[in-house]
C-alpha cells in the first residue's frame, strides 16, 4: 500500500523546512516563483494531500470550537447547537460537541480533554451541578491558557468572557401579565430548575407582574419540585387548591405532563385553567390543546454565540467582553383565553 506523502517528506526531498513547504503550497510571496513551482509540481505528481490538523498546528489555528450542552434532549439546547453549527460551517470551523449532563465533574474533565487537544475556543452552557456547586475555576484555567469562551442561556458573573443571555425575566414577566390579563387570578408558578439562574430569573419576572398587578405573592403557589421528587405526586397536591386557574411552568416537559394530569381531573383548557410553559420546543405544539410558549429564539442564540467567539479568534483578542440579551416571544395557542 502507498503510503501517504507529508510535508515533511516533501521539506526532506528539497532540503527545506516545512514552514517552507507550507508557503509555497499556498503561494506565498516570502518563496521564490521557482521554488513554489518545484515543490507545487513534486507534490501533485505524489498526489499530496493536506493534512489539515498539521497544518492548523504551524499557523497555531485549528479552526475548530469546543461546544459543551448541559442535556441534548432538551429541544432549546438542540436549537441553540444548529444555530452554533450553520454560523460555524459559513465561517470554516468545525465543532467537537460533548454533554455534560448537568454534571460539574463531567463538564471539568470535557474542557480538559478538549482544551489539551486542537481547539480555539469553547462555547458552552453551565451545568446545573457547576451553578449549585458556583465552582468555576476550569473556567478560569481555560481563560488563563488563551482559550477565549462564550457563554450562553446559563451563565455567571463571577467569569469574564463574552456571554449571550436570553431575558428570562422579561419573558415570564410578559407571560404573567398574559395570563392576568386574559382573567386568571391565582396563578401558580412550577419549577422544576430552581437550582438554575434562569430559574431564579423566570421567578422573580413572575413575581413582579404579580406586584404591578396588586395580585399578593402566596409562596404556596410558589411550587419547586426537585429531580428526585414525584412530579406527579408534587402536582396533585398543588391543585387541590381549585382555586387556581392559571400555570406558569418554567421548562415545557413540566407543563406536558402538568396538561395530561389537568386533562385526567377533569379541567377544562383553557376555561378552567391556562398553562403557559418555557420554551418553544415540538412537545408543546403536537400535544392537545396546544400550549401557549415562551420562545426564547435558540437557533439566534447559537447564531449569536458562534459569531461572538469567531469575531474575538479573528479580530481583537483583547477587545471589552460584551453580553448580549436576546428577547423572548409570546406564542398563543390554544391553552390560554383570548385578551379581553
Amino acid at each position: 500500500m502507498r503510503k501517504r506523502i507529508t510535508l515533511k517528506h516533501i521539506a526532506n526531498e528539497f532540503d527545506v523546512s516545512i514552514a517552507t513547504v507550507s508557503k509555497a503550497l499556498s503561494d506565498s510571496h516570502e518563496i521564490s516563483v521557482k521554488t513554489k513551482q518545484k515543490i507545487r509540481e513534486y507534490a501533485i505528481e505524489h498526489n499530496y494531500k493536506p493534512n489539515s490538523v498539521a497544518l492548523s498546528l504551524l499557523n497555531k489555528k485549528t479552526k475548530t470550537i469546543g461546544v459543551i450542552i448541559p442535556n441534548i434532549m432538551n429541544t432549546f439546547f438542540a436549537k441553540v447547537f444548529a444555530g452554533i453549527e450553520e454560523k460555524a460551517a459559513e465561517n470554516g470551523y468545525s465543532l467537537i460537541s460533548c454533554i455534560s449532563n448537568e454534571s460539574h465533574e463531567k463538564e471539568l474533565k470535557t474542557m480538559e480533554l478538549l482544551k489539551n487537544g486542537t481547539l480555539d475556543g469553547f462555547i458552552l452552557s453551565l451545568a446545573e451541578e457547576t451553578q449549585v456547586k458556583e465552582n468555576y475555576q476550569h473556567l478560569r484555567n481555560a481563560i488563563n491558557e488563551g482559550l477565549p469562551m462564550v457563554l450562553f442561556d446559563r451563565v455567571t458573573d463571577a467569569i469574564e468572557c463574552d456571554k449571550v443571555i436570553v431575558d428570562d425575566f422579561e419573558g415570564a414577566r410578559h407571560a404573567t401579565n398574559h395570563l392576568i390579563n386574559t382573567g386568571c387570578k391565582r396563578i401558580a408558578l412550577i419549577s422544576v430548575i430552581d437550582n438554575l439562574s434562569v430559574g431564579k430569573l423566570r421567578a422573580k419576572g413572575y413575581e413582579k407582574a404579580l406586584i404591578e398587578n396588586g395580585i399578593e405573592i402566596d409562596p404556596r403557589l410558589i411550587v419547586k419540585i426537585g429531580k428526585h421528587e414525584d412530579f406527579e405526586t408534587s402536582m396533585k397536591i398543588v391543585l387541590s387548591d381549585t382555586s387556581i386557574d392559571g400555570l406558569l411552568c418554567l421548562e415545557e416537559s413540566s407543563a406536558v405532563q402538568s396538561l395530561e394530569l389537568v386533562k385526567r381531573m377533569h379541567y377544562k383548557i383553557p376555561e378552567d385553567l391556562s398553562i403557559i410553559c418555557f420554551t418553544n420546543g415540538k412537545l408543546p405544539q403536537y400535544v392537545s390543546p396546544k400550549i401557549t410558549t415562551i420562545s426564547q429564539h435558540g437557533k439566534y442564540i447559537g447564531e449569536t454565540a458562534a459569531t461572538m467567539l469567531i469575531n474575538r479568534l479573528q479580530g481583537d483578542t483583547d477587545a471589552p467582553f460584551e453580553t448580549k440579551v436576546i428577547k423572548t416571544s409570546l406564542i398563543k395557542r390554544e391553552s390560554t383565553r383570548s385578551s379581553f
